[in-house]
């Protein structure tokens, strides 16, 4: 490709007539705006991944395509074209890896799906957790795994061996996939999320068979599960989840969407379907990020069997769905025993001990 300098600046000829063409199809206004084809969107994502687009062609694209709203074929065109830059995470196919985006963060609840990931685990589920830890005034899953005592500086290698001998380990972004990760903290920048946050929830850095995604924003909701569809997944499900990280809540029905076998089925999930009382909203209450170890002691206590109430089941719950995310139990009722059965007989309490004692292989983060 031809690239010249003129007054200083690099021109590269070709693609950046490319990007000016893009911006212009998604940014004509509501009435004259177009979607990019699956064509177009690869070629658009791989100028962005690679720096090939200068910066004000970065934000001018991605103002402009949050303003359209994203396609199903963007979408899916975007993530498959983000996948190809980085290796799977080694993790062997046969044991039915659950893939775990947490990338919202928590205001008002607490980290419920920390505890559930460990509690699943204890029940013979195997899961990687993937997630962001930099939006301003949300903590993320990192914080209360780092309090609890578990890694969350991982390379992805290590991250797989973990979760093949242990069953569970979480991965940070940003040193799996340095270059999404860039453009998921250019949300301080621009004061506003963009595309780069629905890719990484869908990113599956495992390429599990399995997939448990979280949302609360209206427009992605079915289109997440066809976007997943497009993209060949066997199994997944959508949850318009508390707060926007995959989990159900104990105090109301939750909205999901099962993807299997390329169907798509809603579904809506209340507490008494799987056997247990509705909870009040203020046995989710979160913690501010000051208080992190008050967190983390009540995930321990919760793991230990030390503590009953709406607390546990908003826990137990998150836990039967990644067990039947797992394909542990034909329903999530059916999955409830088996995590009660765990909290109960004190195998949680042994995988927090295990995790916690696992020799860390840390990398740093690429900036």
């Amino acid at each position: 490709m031809e690239e010249q300098c003129k007054d200083g600046v690099r021109v590269t000829q070709g693609l950046t007539m490319s990007m000016q063409e893009f911006i212009a199809k998604i940014a004509k206004g509501q009435k004259a705006a177009k979607d990019l084809t699956w064509d177009e969107a690869k070629r658009a994502m791989k100028a962005l991944i690679e720096s090939e687009a200068t910066p004000a062609q970065t934000g001018a694209f991605l103002v402009a395509l949050r303003i359209k709203i994203e396609s199903v074929t963007e979408l899916a065109s975007f993530t498959a074209t983000a996948r190809s830059y980085v290796p799977p995470v080694p993790i062997p196919r046969e044991l039915g890896v659950v893939d775990l985006p947490s990338y919202a963060g928590k205001q008002d609840t607490f980290h419920a799906l920390a505890g559930a990931a460990v509690v699943a685990a204890a029940a013979g589920a195997s899961i990687l957790m993937h997630g962001y830890d930099g939006i301003p005034g949300r903590p993320g899953s990192a914080a209360v795994l780092k309090a609890l005592g578990l890694p969350i500086d991982l390379e992805p290698k290590a991250a797989a061996d973990i979760v093949t001998r242990q069953g569970f380990a979480y991965l940070d972004i940003a040193l799996y996939h340095p270059p999404l990760y860039r453009f998921l903290e250019m949300r301080q920048e621009l004061g506003v999320r963009n595309v780069f946050h629905p890719i990484a929830r869908l990113l599956n850095p495992a390429r599990a068979a399995s997939q448990v995604v979280g949302l609360t924003h209206p427009p992605h909701f079915e289109k997440t599960a066809e976007v997943l569809r497009m993209l060949g997944a066997p199994r997944a499900l959508v949850v318009r989840g508390v707060e926007g990280d995959p989990d159900l809540s104990i105090a109301m029905v939750t909205k999901v969407l099962e993807l299997r076998d390329e169907r798509i089925v809603p579904l809506s999930i209340a507490p008494k379907d799987v056997g247990l009382a509705l909870g009040a909203s203020r046995e989710m209450a979160g913690f501010p990020p000051e208080q992190r170890d008050k967190e983390a002691e009540l995930l321990k206590r919760i793991l230990h069997n030390q503590l009953q109430g709406g607390a546990r089941d908003w826990v137990l719950l998150n836990a039967a769905l990644l067990l039947y995310a797992a394909g542990k139990g034909s329903s999530i009722a059916a999955c409830i025993p088996l995590a009660r059965r765990a909290i109960d007989e004190g195998a949680a309490a042994r995988k927090l001990e295990e995790l916690s004692q696992e020799p860390v292989t840390s990398g740093a983060r690429i900036y």
